[in-house]
């Protein structure tokens, strides 16, 4: 197997000597930085994260921090979620568009404070975009990416682990809120979130110094639970119909494409610079959107879009796929045009390795 270069363009993390002592036996580049994939394999992994814990070197979540004056209104601007009832110390899932309202990441926003702020991003070069808005716009904030890390503990058994490391405080954090906590005189933000179903916590470390020391402690205290290093889980995640930027969706594709509707106060959400375009689509509503569709057979690994088919008409695309033991069918994510996304729906699925049966469904499985 081609293996990955090691170059000044793919950055190791702070915790990269502890996934490769764990045996991480894949990798992606997200962020320019390493993401292992899977440690035993993409399925024992799926059935240790739905049991035990685990700890995930999520470090390419990079953050890009506004800080200064101007720093909400610039984050306003980046949004069409109205952020006006954003309290420092929540977290809130942030749909970024661009002027045309097509999406340009889907980070988690934390609210240190009234002039502070770090945006967890997804896999794309959003630094730079908001670098030139508050340039362009002569704002005064200070735009820069910080040295701290996401370390992600997810699993049944993560309130359990993470007691044993910040105290019993921790598991009064509420879904989506964080808290400071210290670790070896170090104070770090915890939050209750992560790229998981599962539950758990994400620890924003400061300072690449102390990613391996707090890794150890980790999981020196979590033996008798069963810890083990791990990462974002491919069939955990279609099922929770948690999505991947760049894969399921990109900036050709708008928030209610996404079905991320929700998380779009447009009408209220003044400033941001893709409101105008984003109003036009609220109001016709979108001409397609994500649905979760189950897919018969032996499926190859979806490594490209899949396009869907209602006999010799395409109708949409299955862009993340995988086969999900505990319900025992394909499970896959799919953009679906309007005319065909009723649940119910038969459809096929035209892959490198042939045409597949696949029926659009109510919900996602989780």
């Amino acid at each position: 197997m081609a293996k990955i270069a090691p170059s000044r363009r793919i950055r190791r993390t702070p915790f990269s000597a502890g996934v490769e002592a764990a045996g991480a036996k894949g990798y992606t580049v997200y962020n320019h930085m390493l993401l292992p994939t899977v440690f035993d394999s993409v399925v024992e992994d799926y059935h240790h994260l739905k049991k035990a814990v685990q700890i995930w070197d999520v470090s390419c979540e990079r953050q890009i921090e506004l800080r200064g004056p101007d720093a909400g209104r610039l984050m306003q601007m980046l949004t069409p979620r109205d952020l006006r009832g954003m309290l420092p110390g929540q977290c809130y899932y942030v749909p970024i568009v661009d002027e045309t309202g097509g999406m340009l990441n889907d980070p988690v926003a934390l609210k240190l404070s009234e002039d502070r702020w770090w945006i967890s991003i997804a896999d794309s070069d959003l630094l730079f975009w908001v670098k030139g808005l508050a340039y362009g716009y002569r704002l005064d904030v200070l735009v820069d990416e910080p040295d701290v890390s996401p370390l992600g503990v997810q699993g049944p058994l993560a309130d359990d682990l993470m007691v044993r490391v910040f105290g019993d405080a921790v598991r009064s954090i509420k879904f989506f809120r964080f808290g400071w906590f210290d670790f070896n005189g170090v104070s770090m933000a915890v939050a209750r979130s992560g790229y998981s179903k599962q539950g758990g916590f994400e620890i924003y470390v400061d300072g690449t110094e102390n990613g391996m020391p707090l890794w150890h402690a980790l999981m020196e205290a979590g033996k008798d639970l069963d810890v083990r290093a791990g990462c974002p889980n491919l069939i955990e995640r279609i099922e929770g119909g948690l999505l991947s930027y760049g894969n399921d969706m990109t900036r050709w594709n708008t928030p209610h494409e996404c079905g991320l509707g929700r998380f779009c106060s447009t009408q209220t959400a003044i400033g941001c610079v893709g409101r105008d375009a984003l109003l036009r689509v609220a109001r016709e509503g979108p001409n397609q959107q994500i649905r979760p569709i189950s897919v018969s057979g032996d499926l190859p690994p979806c490594d490209r879009p899949w396009p869907l088919m209602a006999k010799n008409k395409k109708v949409g695309q299955v862009t993340s796929a995988a086969k999900s033991p505990d319900y025992g069918t394909n499970v896959a994510i799919g953009m679906v045009r309007m005319t065909h996304w009723d649940a119910g729906t038969e459809l096929s699925v035209f892959t490198q390795d042939g045409t597949f049966n696949a029926e659009v469904q109510e919900n996602f499985w989780i």
